[in-house]
């Protein structure tokens, strides 16, 4: 595909660095020549220096022939200009605008065609909140992403010592836990995957993808680490605008404790949250004033500033106080995969939680939802399936029949709408059905455009 990515900061650099491993064609417009030329430095694609605004900059960028159009510009204002342009001028049929203010939402009115033109729309740090909320939700794991409408869910979880997973193979596990079937779709050993999960055993610190009914995870989990201690306490270092969504989605869940350095920026916050929430002026890595506030009764501690060094240094301290858990916002691909796992418990990158988002805009096939696995190598995608048995590849063959790539695997189906759809956990000779959900996991990017061939109808359905 041809994309223009418009803004080369955080947000747009991560997004070129996932597309263009890809195989897209990316332009990035900025008005800054020095950080357009450090990314063609680093990575295959154009820079194009200048307003991204003004159509005969779109047009240098190649508007006229793009598929799609990214704007990650700091100010909304400017994405919203960029995405009418690209609209109106160019035809570009696919917008995606990067929108910090809660006053536009998908599908408004007013960001349709006959206003800003704008097709989806993303914000990076309600993302990251939802993300942070679904870990708080379930704090044993690691990751967790939903499907099909919040019915399906595959959760990261490390096999820790004692617990049901150790010493087991995957087969074993479904005779162990026989109260809610669940799917063991992915294993990787120190950062490699184990392949054949028939006769590998899960050895402590295996970090294991399950796949089960949303209804089931927290009784999944519980008895993955005979243990299910809810977040009662918690602290947050950072009063951002992370920091502030978090706290006011955890009104009335738990206890919050949240540290801003800035004194406006505490006038503020306390004036945005209940009294019963505590705002604090100071610095998460000030020891004293974390011990003050007694962060070894913590359940969870978050650092969600805007310095990687510093939400690194602060976790880091608060783990060693005996904070229970400890998370930290790294913006730096390479300093989250370095701390992922370590003092740090999980090491949150606001890149991948927003390029899901976005790869289920670029995937081919009728492809619903999309969520990064493994710093980006790997990918769960949730596709609906279409056609008959004759234009199909999938509708009516047994899934022992579906040709997928090697590691490839079907996790669940979900079959029906609303309240009177199910989720299967789908065996050999389970026979796929036309308008079944499937959630594919994907054990490396590669792989995706021969399983989006998969669920693409041939033209004799039409």
């Amino acid at each position: 595909m041809n994309i223009i990515i418009l803004g080369a900061g955080r947000v747009g650099e991560s997004v070129a660095e996932s597309l263009v491993s890809e195989q897209n064609d990316i332009t990035v417009v900025d008005a800054d020549p020095a950080r357009l030329r450090a990314l063609e430095d680093r990575l295959d694609l154009r820079g194009v220096v200048g307003n991204g605004i003004q159509p005969s900059v779109l047009k240098q960028a190649g508007a006229n022939d793009a598929d799609m159009l990214i704007a990650c510009a700091a100010a909304d204002e400017t994405n919203l200009v960029v995405c009418k342009v690209a609209h109106d001028v160019f035809n570009v049929p696919n917008t995606i605008a990067r929108l910090r203010s809660p006053e536009f939402v998908e599908d408004d009115p007013l960001l349709g065609p006959q206003g800003f033109g704008v097709n989806h729309v993303i914000c990076p740090e309600e993302s990251v909140m939802r993300y942070i909320h679904k870990l708080i939700e379930y704090p044993e794991a690691l990751q967790v992403m939903d499907f099909a409408d919040g019915r399906v869910s595959l959760v990261a979880v490390r096999a820790v010592p004692g617990g049901l997973l150790v010493g087991h193979t995957v087969h074993e596990i479904k005779d162990l836990f026989p109260q809610a079937e669940m799917r063991v779709v992915a294993l990787y050993r120190q950062d490699t995957e184990v392949r054949d999960l028939k006769a590998d055993r899960i050895l402590a610190g295996d970090e294991v993808f399950v796949l089960a009914a949303t209804e089931h995870i927290a009784a999944v989990l519980a008895a993955i680490h005979r243990k299910d201690r809810p977040v009662e306490r918690l602290m947050i270092a950072g009063g951002g605008k992370v920091g502030l969504r978090l706290a006011r989605s955890l009104v009335g869940k738990c206890q919050v404790k949240l540290l801003e350095r800035d004194r406006k920026r505490c006038e503020y916050l306390a004036s945005q949250l209940p009294s019963n929430m505590l705002v604090l002026q100071g610095d998460g890595a000030d020891e004293g004033l974390l011990e003050e506030e007694n962060v070894g009764e913590m359940d969870l501690f978050i650092a969600l500033t805007s310095d990687d060094e510093d939400n690194i240094m602060s976790a880091m301290l608060a783990k060693r106080m005996g904070a229970r858990r400890v998370m930290a916002l790294i913006n730096r691909r390479a300093y989250a995969d370095m701390m992922q796992g370590s003092t740090i418990d999980i090491a949150i990158s606001p890149s991948q939680t927003v390029i899901g988002e976005l790869l289920a805009h670029l995937r081919r096939g009728d492809v619903v939802s999309v969520h990064s696995l493994r710093r980006g190598a790997a990918e769960a995608l949730e596709a609906v399936v279409r056609g008959d048995d004759k234009s199909s590849k999938l509708v009516g063959r047994r899934v022992e029949e579906v040709k997928l790539p090697t590691g490839t695997r079907i996790g669940a189906i979900v079959r029906g709408e609303g309240a009177a759809s199910q989720v299967l956990m789908p065996h050999h000779d389970t026979r796929i059905e036309t308008g079944d959900h499937l959630v594919v996991f994907i054990p490396h990017k590669r792989m995706v455009r021969e399983v989006e061939r998969l669920f693409q109808v041939s033209a004799t359905f039409f």
